[in-house]
């Protein structure tokens, strides 16, 4: 969707120096916000997959009644096809972007290739009522999406050697931490404000950084989880408050203001993860010097230099 451009040198001029200035986190905000730019799993060839059911659903007006049951059919089919195959492919990337994932409950991209199988096979069924000739077809088309799609991840990652108690917990708040930043994101577009949009970004970014980190430790889920929870449902609120003012009024003390929570949370965040890892590595000093008296105690001496 287009968007129009807002900066100190656009007609509204709402951005003003104060807003660049190297103190008020901008440099890192604009940094996080290509570095959280992400490019949409579903790319063309899964939108053309949509086209054949218009095809088939339009050619089997024209055709008597047997034909139109059967187009109509693989019409449905081929659209169910098409928007499992988007939701695949958007879950499949999510399962990418995280280091500790569980696989996809629902295996859609491999729901979808048999769907269009099926749609397949009451395509040709309408043309030549033959069961040899369709299921033929119908193994292809499955053959054909899932070489062009492949399978869904069908296992996790990342979690050997964790508690499943702990990794379900984890994935718990994660997902509920993910639904607040969600709410963050389209409250802000609402406010249709390319800065409040990229501070939203940004901030989305760092929060994700804390997520990664307790999904690698689930130890560190009862120090960041008033960060998953109770912060950032008070920032989704915000927005939100934020979002209904700013498009009524255009209040911009309401927009700095906003802001500077914005960058007050980013700032906080990314403490509380770089606190998290040193404490990581100062558990791991613990743990090698520890090994290391045992191994000494057992009479094998290393060379420490």
């Amino acid at each position: 969707m287009a968007q129009r451009f807002g900066g100190k040198y656009s007609p509204d001029g709402r951005d003003t120096g104060a807003d660049e200035s190297p103190t008020s986190g901008n440099t890192t905000s604009s940094a996080n916000s290509y570095r959280s730019a992400k490019v949409d799993p579903v790319g063309m060839r899964a939108n053309l997959m949509a086209l054949p059911a218009g095809l088939v659903a339009l050619m089997s007006v024209f055709s008597d009644a047997a034909g139109l049951a059967f187009g109509l059919l693989a019409a449905a089919t081929w659209a169910g096809s098409a928007y499992l195959l988007r939701d695949g492919l958007r879950a499949e990337a999510a399962y990418n972007d995280r280091k500790v994932a569980r696989r996809p409950a629902l295996p859609r991209k491999i729901l979808a290739a048999l769907l269009c199988g099926t749609g397949a096979l009451f395509a040709v069924w309408r043309q030549d009522p033959g069961a040899l000739s369709a299921l033929i077809y119908a193994a292809a088309a499955i053959g054909l999406h899932l070489a062009a799609f492949g399978l869904d991840p069908l296992r996790g990652k990342g979690t050997e050697g964790i508690d499943d108690f702990q990794r379900d917990r984890v994935a718990r708040v994660v997902d509920e931490a993910e639904t607040y930043l969600s709410a963050m994101q389209d409250a802000a577009l609402r406010a249709r404000d390319r800065k409040v949009e990229q501070q939203v970004e940004a901030f989305q970014e760092v929060a994700r950084d804390l997520f990664r980190t307790v999904e690698e430790d689930p130890r560190d889920l009862t120090g960041a989880r008033r960060y998953l929870t109770i912060y950032l449902m008070g920032a989704r609120d915000a927005t939100i408050k934020f979002a209904d003012i700013y498009t009524r009024s255009g209040d911009t003390q309401a927009r700095q203001d906003f802001l500077a929570l914005l960058t007050d949370l980013e700032q906080n965040f990314a403490a509380r993860t770089r606190k998290m890892l040193m404490e990581d590595r100062t558990d791991l000093t613990v743990e090698i010097d520890v090994l290391r008296d045992r191994l000494q105690r057992e009479g094998v001496h290393l060379d420490t230099r």
